[in-house]
């Protein structure tokens, strides 16, 4: 089971929670919204015993209740099929890389820039860039030097696109492309913005790509067993911590 990815465990979860809802209350009479409400619960517990991310409580919670007033309120099918197409474009890749679309906020992009090395024009990297905040703040207030994106779903990729494209960014460009396929050797600062559980294999890459004196920057998210070389904490919303390594 801890091998599946989570979104089939929180899938099997959900079926066992409405399993249970049915044993419980369904000779009760209970009314359908009454029974997702219980279902939900019953998933989010679940979930918690299962150590799944917080994150996966709260859809666990809501996702019975939502689908059956979706239902009662008759919805024309095509609407459900454009938003889970728009869902797809914007969340590509979250079911095989475990990565959801987190976007730093401007206090991270103007910590990031007290943390670049400032007596020499550098090559920076963001490894799931998003749509393209961290680089358009740093390409502008660092003309001199260069800084690339890799971005692998079809909607911020895009997004992030045409944000450098007309915004006239010269020292920026984001690709189209997984960060596990982009060489890390020629880029003096990395930056990335994940989730757990890309952050071991991330930290491999890291280790065999970077040339000694590059740093390796990570938004909130730790290395196990790897504690930064400094800890920049950030008062913003989330309130973000910046790990620094250097190699």
């Amino acid at each position: 089971m801890p091998r599946l990815p989570p979104s089939l465990i929180a899938l099997a979860l959900q079926g066992t929670a409405w399993l249970a809802a049915f044993l419980i209350a369904g000779n009760l009479g209970w009314p359908p919204l009454a029974l997702a409400l219980l279902a939900g619960l019953l998933a989010a517990t679940f979930s918690h015993l299962a150590k799944q991310a917080r994150w996966w409580l709260i859809i666990q919670i809501v996702f019975a209740p939502a689908l059956v007033l979706a239902l009662a309120a008759n919805i024309d099918p095509r609407i459900f099929l454009l938003a889970f197409l728009l869902l797809l474009l914007v969340y590509w890749s979250t079911f095989r890389t475990q990565v959801p679309l987190y976007l730093s906020s401007q206090k991270v992009w103007r910590s990031l820039e007290t943390l670049l090395p400032a007596d020499r024009p550098l090559r920076f990297i963001d490894l799931g860039s998003g749509l393209g905040g961290v680089l358009t703040h740093l390409a502008r207030q660092r003309p001199e030097s260069r800084f690339d994106g890799v971005e692998v779903a079809p909607i911020p990729f895009a997004l992030s696109w045409l944000r450098i494209r007309l915004g006239g960014y010269r020292n920026c460009t984001v690709r189209w492309q997984s960060l596990w396929d982009c060489n890390l050797a020629d880029y003096d600062v990395v930056f990335a913005y994940l989730s757990p559980v890309p952050m071991s294999a991330l930290w491999e890459k890291v280790e065999r790509e970077l040339h000694p004196g590059a740093l390796f920057i990570s938004n909130s998210f730790a290395v196990s067993n790897h504690p930064p070389r400094e800890t920049r904490n950030v008062d913003d919303l989330h309130r973000s911590q910046l790990h620094l390594w250097k190699k």
